[in-house]
């Protein structure tokens, strides 16, 4: 499951505007490369709508199916706003209609406390 989260205007070369969707996945825990600690994160990618600027406004929250893969492509320049940072890349994140496996096997395990209490686990 995918949420969106925000909406961005944008501008075409013609000047005219519209807007995409900030959709963000869940949660997910990586390990640094460096340190070895592990930092939680979430995939994000945008796709253009052609809602208008209140549709947008009032779909923030929404779930959807599918999820958000890391795709390889050309490599790029991309600059980290918080440091100022130059870095290359190599891959863009995608929004897929599909669910990925693993995500989707996750969501629906179900988890038993100590107790012996029954609940199920929510992405």
């Amino acid at each position: 499951m995918v949420t969106i989260t925000n909406y961005i205007k944008r501008k075409k070369e013609d000047g005219t505007t519209f807007c995409v969707l900030e959709i963000n996945s869940g949660i997910e825990l990586i390990q640094s490369q460096t340190t070895g600690q592990y930092y939680a994160t979430a995939k994000k990618c945008y796709i253009p709508a052609t809602f208008d600027e209140a549709v947008c406004r009032s779909l923030k929250g929404t779930m959807m199916q599918g999820s958000i893969k890391k795709v390889e492509c050309e490599p790029y320049q991309y600059t980290i706003k918080e440091t100022g940072e130059e870095i290359i890349l190599n891959h863009r994140y995608e929004y897929s209609p599909e669910e990925d496996f693993m995500s989707s096997r996750l969501s629906s395990q179900e988890n038993y406390s100590a107790q012996g209490n029954y609940s199920t686990t929510v992405q």
